[in-house]
């Protein structure tokens, strides 16, 4: 288990509270999915049923019932113990030992909810539950919902609205505590590490997925069950593809190879993106536009401090690529004009960064209730990755053709401190001096 029962017991406390009297909550677990025929792809629990119980199985119901007066706050639905599965497929927690170990008020098997949810919303006025996450469990929850109100034609209430759950338990997931930044920084570490290893064995006429190959290597003997998401290797044009996953292609000399990857580290994730030449020299071009990323990077990293807001980065970093594209030869006339007519879309697509925690993409609000952009925090972990890309079938512009085949990004997971923030990432070579000084220094292993 992750984390300690003690502070389990906090958030579910925590987030009862939120949820306030005459209330129920109901989070289903994420299912298992085929791979082929009768194999599975190794199982990935939920982030909110992990936050909040440390339960890894899948077939899980949580239900949390704030003023429960009967005192079954806590109430999980498990898989029973079958000494057949098991011996084919791995133990079991069961129910005897969820309620121990997990310090539920009640635990019963996976297959009775249909007879024992619709006793647990009797009593609620408001359901927490996620429509649309699990779609095949949505008609569940409804006829659920509708037994229940059957029973308040008795004088008991029973649900009447269906509340999204995010909007308090993601608000707690957004600010991390100690404990779950140095899980961060674990994955970050790792992560970066891996990043430096596959610079330092980069040749031309490598394939994509050795370098695959060699990340997930690093990332699982350091710790790292699994990657936070499907590792990016791009060489040559593929850089310019933003989620290229295929991993086929052959690095050749004088191209660059743009990495995006990010080990998953007790369920926290790193997510880095470095490029950098496959012969381990920049050429004239590739430094020049290289240095436009990289200091529209620094200039954004520089803004994440408390009291600024989430849009701060990306205006930032917009304004910093705007000014390169012009020394470029990429774009012409005033910095304020061109930022308001988005002219740098053709050349940088996407947003500066994203929250980052047990989900890549993780959860939270990018906006305050009033819908300005959301104020940075303490204990907020973001990434901050602008990037410039020219493939030569998308980018038309005549002036890019210096640059063609060209896609460089870099990225780096920022954590928000008290008085500024810590770059989780900074071990990852990064500048034109210290890639070149270890691209190609180091034999495949």
């Amino acid at each position: 288990m992750m984390f300690s029962q003690e502070t389990l017991q906090r958030r579910r406390d925590l987030l009862m509270k939120k949820m306030g009297e005459a209330s129920v909550g109901i989070w289903i677990g994420s299912p298992e999915l085929i791979r082929s025929r009768d194999s599975t792809f190794r199982y990935r629990p939920s982030s909110d049923i992990l936050y909040l119980t440390g339960l890894e199985e899948p077939e899980v119901i949580l239900v949390l019932k704030p003023n429960e007066p009967e005192g079954h706050l806590f109430t999980l639905f498990v898989r029973p113990r079958n000494e057949e599965r098991e011996i084919w497929e791995g133990r079991r927690l069961g129910p005897e030992q969820a309620k121990e170990q997990l310090g539920a008020d009640q635990v019963f098997t996976i297959d009775e909810w249909e007879d024992k949810l619709p006793d647990l919303l009797v009593g609620a006025e408001r359901l927490y539950y996620q429509m649309g996450l699990y779609p095949d469990w949505d008609p569940n929850i409804l006829n659920l919902l509708k037994k229940a109100q059957r029973q308040a034609k008795s004088g008991k209430k029973a649900p009447r609205t269906i509340v999204e759950p995010g909007t308090l338990v993601h608000e707690m997931r957004l600010i991390k505590t100690p404990d779950e930044i140095e899980l961060m920084r674990q994955a970050a570490a790792i992560s970066a590490e891996a990043h430096r290893r596959a610079m330092a064995v980069t040749r031309p006429g490598m394939e994509e997925y050795q370098l695959e190959a060699l990340l997930q290597y690093h990332f699982r003997v350091h710790g790292s069950v699994e990657v936070a998401y499907s590792s990016i290797v791009g060489g040559g044009d593929n850089a310019a593809i933003l989620h290229y996953v295929e991993n086929q292609y052959t690095l050749r000399d004088g191209e660059l190879v743009l990495i995006d990857a990010g080990a998953e580290f007790s369920y926290y994730a790193g997510d880095i993106t470095r490029t950098f030449p496959v012969n381990g020299k920049f050429t004239s071009q590739q430094r020049d536009v290289y240095q436009v990323v990289l200091d529209a990077e620094e200039a954004a990293i520089n803004v994440c401090k408390p009291g600024h807001r989430f849009n701060d980065i990306h205006d930032t970093a917009v304004r910093k690529l705007t000014e390169g594209l012009i020394e470029l030869g990429l774009l012409k006339g005033d910095v304020e004009e061109l930022i308001e007519a988005e002219a740098t879309k053709p050349y940088y697509m996407h947003k500066t960064g994203h929250w980052l925690g047990m989900d890549v993409h993780d959860v939270g609000d990018y906006y305050e209730s009033d819908g300005s952009s959301r104020i940075l925090k303490p204990g907020m972990v973001l990434t901050v990755e602008p990037g410039l890309y020219f493939h030569p079938e998308f980018c038309k512009d005549p002036a890019a053709e210096p640059f063609l085949g060209m896609g460089i990004r870099i990225e780096d997971d920022i954590l928000i401190t008290e008085n500024g923030y810590e770059n989780l990432t900074h071990a990852a070579p990064k500048t034109i001096a210290d890639i070149e000084a270890v691209v190609g220094t180091e034999e495949l292993p």
